[in-house]
């Protein structure tokens, strides 16, 4: 059994524009050290410049599509869900917020149960910017 995870991404408008399910290794020390690693490579921007070098993320769009490119690179394991959709069985979710050229990320414990669907917890466990979300998954690895 797979610890299922929610990747969500909302707009500068705080519109969810990515509902992205993941299968399994979705804690905090899996899912979450790699989307942190994904989102400290690059830099929110509003327009992009000719001859700029680096990884960069124009808006929230752009942001949702390179995560999806970065993740999913075979048949399985990673699937779009409505952004409707609230329960896919995630034990955790991944909600990330553009504002501006800053990006805060939150993380939920969902409490799943036994038969995949979510229980009826949905503990805020993180809030915080890119850095201080590397750091938190950096040390949940120590505790886990």
């Amino acid at each position: 059994m797979g610890t299922r995870s929610l990747t969500k991404v909302f707009d500068e408008h705080g519109e969810q524009i990515l509902n992205f399910y993941r299968q399994f290794d979705g804690y905090p020390t899996g899912h979450g050290q790699e989307l942190a690693e994904f989102l400290s490579n690059g830099k929110i921007v509003n327009g992009l410049r000719l001859g700029e070098e680096g990884t960069f993320f124009n808006g929230a769009g752009c942001l949702a599509a390179q995560l999806v490119a970065h993740f999913k690179q075979s048949a399985g394991g990673f699937y779009m869900y409505p952004v409707t959709a609230k329960d896919c069985g995630q034990d955790y979710e991944y909600e990330i917020y553009v504002n501006g050229n800053e990006l805060t990320i939150e993380v939920y414990n969902c409490g799943c149960n036994f038969f995949g669907m979510s229980g009826d917890t949905h503990e805020s466990i993180f809030k915080g910017n890119v850095k201080e979300f590397t750091e938190f998954c950096k040390e949940k690895e120590t505790v886990d």
